[in-house]
């Protein structure tokens, strides 16, 4: 994939109903441009696409494989998938989060379930029981605390990544401290279709919760999503109480020893499938 197909991508994200935008294509290039592949047929136009991001030495993360509407069901996704894996170093770990249906082509790939992720989704106007919250703005200096918790939360450093999410929506970047240390972090980001909150990461749920209700406060006004593991029915109850519902459900998957899985529970939300 070259710049000059972030239109040809987009365009493919628009007929899928997805919410990246250019800037999303962007960073996938930087962080690992020969990682970015696309299908292209007999006239040169782009029909698909799969991302490919390293997270140094400690996983790889597919995403983004989209098939043109009117070249669906001729292999062409699984080819571009395929084409993406060979070009994983050998015996490093892969992850990527699968639709159900997806999950079937990943599971003949040897790709094992980690755990359930929810995708859920509220209307402009529709939220309902925001707890107050002691969340603050992520100011620079705070950096270094979110940067090594997430590290430890996620398995990998993802410092570009945040840095670059933080740049692109600081007024939803939020941060909760106790005792002089971060406890948890919350970013997000403006899409096509609505925002997306996450990565909520936190010690524990109190701190998951404030984070999140601050988070929601900025982007009043605009149709949000964030993508909830499935850890435990308390926060994914906490979530619907405050008007979320079940847009689609996600499984995450990997192929190899995962290991360096993180801490899953401490992960309240996560960045988006496209990025883990």
């Amino acid at each position: 994939m070259r710049h000059e197909d972030i239109p040809a991508g987009l365009s493919l994200c628009r007929s899928a109903g997805w919410n990246q935008q250019a800037e999303d294509w962007e960073l996938f290039l930087k962080m690992n441009p020969h990682g970015c592949l696309v299908g292209i047929d007999e006239r040169g136009k782009v029909i698909g696409t799969v991302t490919t991001c390293r997270y140094q030495h400690c996983f790889s993360w597919i995403g983004m494989v989209l098939v043109s509407p009117d070249r669906q069901r001729e292999g062409i996704g699984t080819q571009l998938l395929n084409e993406a894996l060979q070009l994983v170093p050998n015996n490093e770990t892969i992850k990527l989060d699968a639709t159900p249906a997806g999950r079937a082509v990943y599971s003949k790939l040897d790709f094992i379930d980690e755990y359930p992720i929810n995708r859920m989704h509220i209307g402009p106007h529709e939220f309902k029981n925001l707890p107050s919250s002691f969340a603050r703005a992520i100011e620079a200096n705070d950096l270094s605390g979110i940067l090594k918790l997430d590290r430890e939360v996620f398995g990998a450093d993802r410092q570009q990544v945040l840095q670059w999410n933080m740049k692109r929506a600081q007024e939803l970047a939020f941060v909760f401290e106790e005792h002089g240390k971060v406890s948890g972090f919350c970013f997000g980001r403006r899409g096509y279709n609505f925002d997306h909150i996450g990565p909520i990461v936190a010690t524990r749920f109190e701190v998951a919760a404030q984070l999140l209700s601050a988070a929601v406060r900025k982007a009043e006004g605009k149709a949000i999503v964030i993508d909830v593991p499935a850890h435990t029915l308390a926060w994914s109850e906490f979530v619907s109480s405050m008007g979320f519902t079940l847009l689609r459900p996600l499984i995450r998957m990997y192929r190899g020893s995962n290991a360096t899985p993180g801490l899953p529970q401490k992960q309240f939300a996560i960045l988006g499938p496209e990025f883990g």
